[in-house]
């Protein structure tokens, strides 16, 4: 009898497979696994190291953002919103701000300084965001390096933030009608600097990462989807652009001051997880841009409308005029009145398209509130981005998806 030498090591996987045949197991990967990003639980159905099945279960971490808000006047939400995506927390605060003026009919009377404030904290937010994205999906690989350098990089950002709002993390600067406070003495030119800075820090993140033959394979073919059913599944933002929709809500639909910048919409071709990488990668180069026009176009003035329906009174008039106390009074314990009514508003998030859907009833208070989570809609399709792929090709397409808790489970 003919006997044939395996070499272990020369055999594909699809040969091992297909040799060594298996019963399917069902593990749970989550809600503590430190790749699920959050309190998120993955159950796999594994034929060997391949992924045959999964299931997504969220809710670990259900905020009750939506049903909370029924019951806070209108400013009151701003500190709510900030908690949806805890890393770009200041797009949540335009989106909603926005949200409310469309009810309010006062869209054009927000001082235009105020527009260029909310453009330069949204897009020193995105940079934010995608820097973390992209640190700590690097480090899940085994690159560690590119992790401090991003992470060191988006805590420049995060310092300019704080000086801005007062806040690190949890910022609630933007208010209906314009903006808490204007920039620092002297914070546009530590905003220069730091963008410099956080160019190079980008660079040296690229040089190891992006021709790095272990990150290549880990992440090419990985997690592919296509433009047909990105869209369908109604992906937004980075993960649709990489399957090559050229679809960016600060182009197409234009808000704030988008339309008076010069700026391109990275786009990819093959929808893997590496496309999704790139994609990020030159989107903070367009941010910092964007930035640095901005920067040379804020004009002087307002920052904050003058309208007594929705703008406290200066502290001046509260204390001095029984006119302005019942002014401030009103405002705070029955909060500004909206006219009956629905709107939805939408801005372009660090994951994509970060709607507020909001009904009024002619209170100080939303009869409802709804958030359009994008992050919820990319992972709704993970179980069809692993079906068939190995255990450890989980780990950077999860990354990619970039889930954050408390915006997927409002």
């Amino acid at each position: 009898m003919e006997t044939r030498k395996v070499v272990l090591g020369q055999r594909t996987a699809e040969e091992m497979d297909e040799n060594f045949p298996t019963e399917p197991m069902q593990i749970n990967m989550g809600p503590s696994h430190p790749a699920m990003h959050g309190t998120v639980r993955m159950v796999l159905t594994l034929d060997g190291e391949r992924v045959r099945d999964a299931d997504i279960e969220l809710g670990y971490m259900h905020r009750c953002f939506e049903k909370e808000s029924e019951h806070a006047t209108y400013t009151q939400i701003f500190p709510y919103t900030d908690r949806l995506n805890y890393v770009s927390p200041m797009i949540n605060n335009v989106g909603w701000a926005m949200a409310i003026e469309k009810l309010l009919g006062m869209t054009k009377d927000v001082p235009e300084r105020a527009q260029y404030l909310r453009v330069l904290v949204s897009e020193i937010s995105r940079i934010s965001d995608h820097l973390t994205c992209l640190g700590a999906s690097a480090m899940e690989l085994g690159a560690f390096t590119p992790f401090l350098y991003m992470l060191k990089a988006r805590e420049w950002l995060w310092g300019l933030l704080e000086e801005i709002s007062g806040a690190r993390l949890t910022h609630s600067y933007c208010r209906i009608g314009g903006v808490v406070a204007d920039m620092p003495t002297g914070w546009d030119g530590r905003l220069l600097a730091t963008l410099e800075k956080t160019e190079k820090a980008l660079q040296d993140s690229d040089a190891l990462l992006t021709k790095n033959r272990i990150f290549r394979d880990r992440m090419e073919n990985v997690g592919k989807m296509s433009a047909e059913a990105a869209i369908q599944a109604g992906w937004t933002g980075p993960c649709l652009r990489s399957t090559g929709v050229d679809y960016d809500i600060r182009k197409d639909q234009p808000y704030a001051v988008y339309d008076r910048f010069e700026f391109d919409v990275p786009v990819g071709t093959s929808g893997d997880n590496y496309d999704r990488y790139l994609v990020r990668m030159f989107e903070m180069q367009q941010s910092i841009s964007i930035l640095r026009q901005a920067l040379r176009q804020i004009p002087p003035g307002a920052i904050l409308t003058e309208d007594a329906r929705v703008a406290l009174p200066p502290k001046k008039e509260v204390y001095n005029t029984i006119e302005g106390m019942i002014n401030h009074f009103k405002i705070i314990m029955d909060g500004i009145r909206v006219p009956a009514g629905e709107a939805y508003c939408y801005v372009e998030g660090g994951n994509g398209e970060l709607g507020f859907y909001v009904v009024a009833d002619g209170t100080g208070r939303p009869y409802r509130a709804h958030v359009r989570a994008p992050c919820l809609l990319i992972l709704q399709t993970i179980p069809r981005q692993i079906n068939g792929a190995l255990i450890s090709d989980i780990v950077p397409t999860f990354g990619m998806a970039n889930y954050i808790a408390g915006e997927c489970e409002r």
